[in-house]
Formats: C-alpha cells, structure tokens, sequence
C-alpha cells in the first residue's frame, strides 16, 4: 500500500469516526428526550436489543456515510476549471 493510499484511508477513517460519533450523540439524545415516546417503544418491545442495535446502527451508517462524503466533496479545488466562477 502506498503513501497515498494509506493517507486516503486514513482521512476516510477519520470522517467515519466523526459521522459516528455524531450518530452516536444523536441516538442518545433521541432517546434520552424520548422524542416521539421512542424510548418507550424500545422498551416495551419483546427484543430491546434487536431494535435498539437497528436504531443505533442505521444511525451511525448514515451519518457515518454523510462526513465521509462530505469529506470527500470538501476535497476539490476549482483549479482545472479557472473559466467557472464559484
């Protein structure tokens, strides 16, 4: 693995890590308010833990996904096209 490749992965790694935490902090937020009496459902359910790891985990994919490509977009210059203005 290259220099390049490595510090590619390496920026990605480092969004993924704020989408998740971001997710992380949202999920408990939701549940700690109890917005749209979320909590109460979870916990009345028959399996807490499959709906909470659903909840959870989708969560996180998401904004997980969204940094990183935010991220991503967030890279580019405008250099190869002078004639555009931005």
């Amino acid at each position: 693995m290259t220099r390049k490749e490595r510090d590619a992965l390496l920026f990605l790694a480092k969004h993924l890590a704020a989408g998740v935490t971001a997710g992380l902090v949202f999920c408990g937020a939701m549940l700690g308010l109890d917005v749209g009496k979320l909590r109460t459902l979870l916990v009345a359910a028959d399996s807490v833990g499959v709906g909470l790891y659903l909840f959870v985990g989708s969560i996180c994919i998401t904004f997980g996904s969204v940094a990183m490509g935010v991220g991503i977009m967030g890279l580019g210059d405008h250099a190869d096209r002078p004639d555009r203005e931005h």
